[in-house]
């Protein structure tokens, strides 16, 4: 939740009076159309405030939260940082510091707006939205970090396999069937010709038909 601050200036003296109530006008124009929804409108507003006077932590302040609306994050922390250093108040400050906080949780830049709540918190102890979105950004902080040191260990891991594989040395790749079939075909053909030579020898073995075995 992002705040709103709405503040009247109290001047004394009649010319810077007169400066002040352009301010003011401008302010309570912006305010009116802020709460309208129309934060494009209520954007030149409170820069005519702020350009009557530079050091108006209220037109700073109401600035910084239409470019908040308009998702402007880096516009809307300058101006909570502009607002904090020209407040003389703890009240402003610590508001400007809480918005600031939420802009930063925003972007997901935790530990920068852990930082950006203690210093709200340390204006006043006692607020609870500061103590809540710092518990949180803390334990969304947390569970970052493990995420990223899960997904470190996960990297080493398969590292260490692909490592592991490199050295053990390639299987060796099976016979496909083709293979296997010319080798039973080559062994068929090797038996075929180991038959046939028996066969041949057996033959010249045999007398012929009539023939007379010599009588030495």
């Amino acid at each position: 939740m992002i705040r709103q601050f709405i503040i009247a200036t109290c001047i004394s003296t009649l010319a810077v009076a007169a400066q002040a109530q352009t301010e003011n006008k401008s302010i309570r124009s912006g305010n009116k159309l802020y709460k309208e929804g129309k934060y494009d409108q209520a954007q030149p507003e409170y820069e005519k405030a702020i350009t009557q006077n530079p050091n108006n932590p209220v037109g700073r302040f109401n600035l910084g939260n239409a470019q908040f609306r308009k998702e402007d994050f880096a516009a809307s922390e300058k101006n909570y940082d502009e607002a904090a250093t020209a407040s003389k108040t703890d009240d402003i400050k610590q508001k400007s510091l809480y918005n600031k906080g939420v802009s930063l949780s925003k972007q997901k830049k935790l530990q920068e707006s852990i930082d950006t709540y203690k210093k709200s918190l340390r204006l006043n102890p006692q607020d609870q939205d500061t103590r809540y979105n710092l518990e949180k950004a803390l334990a969304e902080l947390k569970k970052q970090n493990e995420a990223e040191d899960k997904k470190k260990q996960q990297q080493q891991q398969q590292q260490d396999q692909k490592k592991q594989q490199q050295k053990q040395p390639p299987k060796p790749q099976p016979r496909n069937n083709l293979d296997k079939k010319k080798i039973e075909q080559f062994l068929k053909s090797l038996e075929q010709k180991e038959q046939e030579v028996q066969r041949k020898m057996q033959q010249s073995r045999t007398p012929a038909a009539g023939q007379q075995e010599k009588d030495w």
